[in-house]
Formats: structure tokens, C-alpha cells, sequence
């Protein structure tokens, strides 16, 4: 069974990076073109932790932090089985911020920031969840820096990604944000914001092991596309 899923995986990959071959290129370099792909570092980040719980769900009263780490580390199983390289900034539900003292907020993010550098990442992913005083908000949205060109183009495939899944009911639009975590790296970063913890439908499903796969089988879709 394991070695099914892998190899459903890798084929997942091999497809959608072939999909974005110019039409009459040889198999043999869009298989090279797979290859190159999985030699990449992908610095998955679980947003929050520690005392910062981040978000509450409005039904479910689930923390956001909770549910960052539990999509990060899907997230990170499709990359791996795929064979990219892949480095968590948090692995557990504890901060990085150390003494949970004035400033630990800068802390934890200079934290997250230095395992970026150390880890020369192709690609960073931040997963988080959002929060809107109007509760009929809803769905995933993606944010880049407003400077970078590529973070764009990362963030442009992990939305029309997310855009696609059965579940969503509106389509939205990645946004250009300036955010510390979107500036640790020159390589693409993004900030994925999977649904709405104001909003009771989206806060169900983020709280649902079933829907945390699905978004990080979309996340990881999207991310792939754009090697492509």
C-alpha cells in the first residue's frame, strides 16, 4: 500500500511538470525535468505555536496553531514521498520564540527566518489560517511579497490550485502582502491562508483530518505546477 501512494505521488509529479513541457518535447526531458525539481529544498513553515495559539475556531474552538502543524506535516509527506528535500521550521506544537518574554513574537519569527537561510530554501510555504469580523468569509487565499516576481507566480499556482478543489465554494484571488515571513529568502515564499476559522463551514472542515489532507494535497499540487 505505501509503496502505491509513492508511486501515485511521483506519477502526480511527473504529470504536472510534463504538463508544462512545450508540446512535442521528447519524455526524456520532461522526465529530466522532474529530476531537477526534486533536487529542491521546500522550507514548510506551521504558523504559530507555543502560547501563541494564533486563530480559535468560531464552532469548534479548535487553535489555529493546531491546525498549521497538522496540514504542515501532510504537506511534508507529499514532497518527501515525491523525493524533494523538505525542512520544517516547527515540528512539534511548541514555539521557537525560547523564554515567552517580551518580544518572543520577534523572536519565534527571526527563529523561523534563520532555518530558511540555513537551509538555502528553493521555496518557503508558511501555512496559516485566517480570521474576517465578517463571518461569511471563506476559502483559501495565498499571499507573496509585493516585490517579488516569483513569489507571485508560486502563489498565482497554489491559488488556482486551491480554487479547484470540490470544496470551494468561491473563487478568490492571491494577494500581495508585506509580511516578515514572506522576506527571509530571494527563492520563492508564500504565505497560505487554507480557510476562514471565522467562518463555521470552513472552521469544520480545517478541524477534519479528511479536509487537512485535501488542502495539502492541494497546496502541494500547486507548488509543484510551478516548476513547470
Amino acid at each position: 500500500m505505501v509503496m502505491i501512494f509513492k508511486k501515485s505521488i511521483i506519477l502526480a509529479v511527473c504529470l504536472i511538470v510534463a504538463a508544462g513541457v512545450v508540446i512535442g518535447v521528447c519524455c526524456g526531458v520532461a522526465a529530466a525535468s522532474t529530476a531537477a525539481t526534486t533536487e529542491k529544498v521546500i522550507v514548510i513553515d506551521a504558523g504559530h505555536g507555543g502560547i501563541d495559539a494564533g486563530v480559535h475556531g468560531v464552532e469548534t474552538g479548535a487553535k489555529e496553531s493546531d491546525i498549521n502543524l497538522a496540514i504542515a506535516k501532510k504537506l511534508k509527506g507529499y514532497f518527501a514521498v515525491a523525493g524533494f528535500k523538505v525542512v520544517m521550521t516547527r515540528n512539534d506544537n511548541g514555539g521557537l520564540y525560547g523564554l515567552s518574554t517580551s518580544g518572543f513574537k520577534m523572536r519565534d519569527m527571526k527563529k523561523r527566518k534563520q532555518i530558511i537561510e540555513d537551509s538555502k530554501a528553493d521555496m518557503v510555504i508558511s501555512v496559516h489560517q485566517n480570521s474576517c469580523p465578517i463571518p461569511s468569509r471563506r476559502g483559501g487565499t495565498v499571499f507573496f511579497d509585493k516585490t517579488s516576481e516569483c513569489g507571485k507566480a508560486l502563489a498565482d499556482a497554489i491559488q488556482n490550485s486551491l480554487n479547484n478543489m470540490e470544496e470551494c465554494v468561491k473563487k478568490n484571488t492571491a494577494l500581495a502582502g508585506d509580511y516578515y515571513m514572506l522576506k527571509c529568502t530571494e527563492n520563492p515564499s508564500v504565505i497560505v491562508e487554507c480557510g476562514f476559522m471565522t467562518n463555521a463551514d470552513d472552521d469544520r472542515l480545517l478541524s477534519t483530518d479528511a479536509y487537512q489532507d485535501k488542502i495539502a494535497y492541494a497546496i502541494f499540487k500547486g507548488a509543484v505546477s510551478y516548476y513547470s
